[in-house]
This record gives structure tokens, C-alpha cells and sequence, in this order.
């Protein structure tokens, strides 16, 4: 059994809060977005109330969700600065999967996927955020060229497209690394589970060695 003394704080409340706020907004913007890309999946946008409403509707959730997420990314860019240590580990990924991390430098409080995702999100956000801003009708769209508006739009599907499949990968990995959802809605975990995937990280809030 896991005591509280056992335990050590991965994620303040106010992280979890921006973390939730921002899955869920992904997943209204992933579907009313798939509503709006192909006819075949206008069907999508009852979910915000019809056609109408989730035109107007996904936009502002987008840029509540540009705003949560930079709230709650910013301030860990330190912690995702990408090493030399994180480069072996993304070379030797097959072998963490198998749990061989010999001769792979300890991680530290993220390792080099999390990494990888923390920089795709906050560009693509960036992507998604200023093309959107030249698509959306009716405020600033009419500021902008038709082939300004085209680039746009080819760019926000793309980009979109890309962030789902890095959130999917994301999802996938949290599920299969026992201990990682946990640890996003207590905001604690054991120290066995520190020592275990993030050992860097363990001795650095621990001290020991």
C-alpha cells in the first residue's frame, strides 16, 4: 500500500485544472473542426448546438484553448529543453518500450517524447491560432487576400491533422505507462514510479541518490 509520505507531487492543482481544460477543449475543437472539414462529418456539429453554432462556437474554443495551454506549457519550457541524453533516448525508444533503459542517460522530469510533443503542440498551437485569426469570418477574414485565406486554410487542416495524431500517440502512451493518468488527476505519484521512469527527475526532488 502507498502511503502519503510515499508519494511526490508531479502536478499542482492549477496544472491539472489547465491540463483537463485543454483536453477537453481539444477534443470539441478535433470534432466541430471535422464537422466543418468534410460534408460526410457535418453530422459532428450538433454536438455545439448545429451547423451555425459550431461555426461560431469553434473558433472561440480555440482560442480558449491557445490560451489555457500557454498558461500551463509556458512556464515548463525550462523542463523541455531537448538534451543530448533526450536524442539517445528517442534513438533507443524501441528498447525504453521493452523496459531495457541500460546505458540510456537517467530522464529527467520528461523524457524525450514528451518533449517532442511539448514543441509540436505549442507551434502547432501557434500555426492553428494565426491561421485561424485570417479565416474567421466575420471578424477578420476580410483583412486578408483569397489566397492569404486559401494558404490559411490548407495550413489549419494540416497542422490540425498533425496535432491529432501526436495526441493520439500521447493518449496511447499515457494509458500504456501505468501510473501516468493517475499522476494528472491526483497530481502525485510513488516514489518507486519517480525512481522508475523518471530517475533524473526523482533525485532531483528527492536528493538521493
Amino acid at each position: 500500500m502507498t502511503t502519503r509520505n510515499d508519494l511526490i507531487e508531479r502536478y499542482t492543482g492549477s496544472q491539472r485544472v489547465a491540463h483537463w481544460i485543454t483536453a477537453i477543449s481539444f477534443i470539441l475543437l478535433t470534432l466541430s473542426g471535422l464537422a466543418l472539414f468534410h460534408p460526410s462529418m457535418a453530422w459532428l456539429s450538433h454536438l455545439l448546438g448545429g451547423g451555425q453554432w459550431n461555426r461560431i462556437l469553434h473558433p472561440f474554443i480555440g482560442v480558449l484553448w491557445f490560451l489555457v495551454f500557454a498558461r500551463f506549457a509556458l512556464p515548463l519550457m525550462g523542463s523541455n529543453v531537448i538534451t543530448g541524453g533526450d536524442v539517445k533516448w528517442l534513438a533507443n525508444v524501441h528498447r525504453v518500450l521493452s523496459h531495457d533503459a541500460s546505458g540510456i542517460p537517467p530522464v529527467g522530469k520528461y523524457n524525450g517524447g514528451q518533449k517532442v510533443l511539448y514543441w509540436v503542440l505549442l507551434l502547432g498551437m501557434l500555426v492553428l491560432l494565426g491561421s485561424g485569426i485570417v479565416i474567421w469570418e466575420p471578424y477578420f477574414a476580410d483583412q486578408f487576400t483569397i489566397d492569404q485565406r486559401r494558404i490559411a486554410v490548407l495550413a489549419h487542416a494540416a497542422m490540425a491533422w498533425v496535432l491529432i495524431f501526436f495526441i493520439i500517440v500521447h493518449v496511447t502512451a499515457s494509458v500504456w505507462t501505468a501510473g501516468s493518468v493517475t499522476a494528472m488527476i491526483r497530481g502525485k505519484v510513488s516514489r518507486a514510479w519517480a525512481r522508475h521512469h523518471h530517475p533524473g527527475w526523482y533525485r532531483q526532488v528527492t536528493g538521493e541518490s
